[in-house]
């Protein structure tokens, strides 16, 4: 092979790899919901209605009943983080996340500072439906987190 050959090879590689966006997408039984929920959480926004509707609402009725609230979506209105997206399905969820989020509210606090960061936030998530779960203290090696589950039991942490 040329070295011509293989630099375009190379390049064929690089441009494969190279990520330009990620969605993240959460399985739930209420994907409006929990997108709600999100959007309040992290100050993301919904899409508007599809066009020829003036909302979703309007939108959901005009579907058949088993396509009624099967997705729903939300971004970030800077366009910096991630889009999230809602899918219903059929079953609840058993067990723990394997992946989850951490929403950042504390980062560069330490201490106190950074626990009552957690615990302002804490409360805030919770008057909107989330449930508080074990804060970790601060070690050695580790920041203080808190962690939570939103309106579906969905984990994520307070960090």
């Amino acid at each position: 092979m040329s070295s011509l050959e293989q630099i375009k090879q190379v390049k064929q590689v690089q441009q494969v790899q190279q990520v330009q966006q990620v969605q993240i997408t959460f399985d739930c039984a209420q994907p409006e919901r929990v997108a709600r929920f999100w959007c309040e959480a992290l100050g993301y926004v919904a899409p508007a209605p599809p066009e020829g509707f003036a909302t979703w609402d309007d939108f959901q009725h005009s579907q058949p009943p088993e396509q009624r609230d099967a997705w729903f979506a939300c971004s970030d209105p800077s366009g910096v983080g991630p889009r999230l997206y809602f899918q219903r399905v059929p079953e609840g969820k058993v067990v723990k996340n394997r992946v989850h989020l951490d929403v950042r509210v504390g980062t560069g606090l330490v201490g106190e500072e950074r626990l009552a960061a957690l615990e302002a936030e804490c409360t805030r998530l919770v008057a909107l439906g989330a449930v508080r779960g074990r804060l970790l203290l601060a070690d050695d090696d580790n920041e203080s987190c808190l962690g939570m589950q939103d309106v579906e039991g969905n984990e994520f942490c307070l960090d």
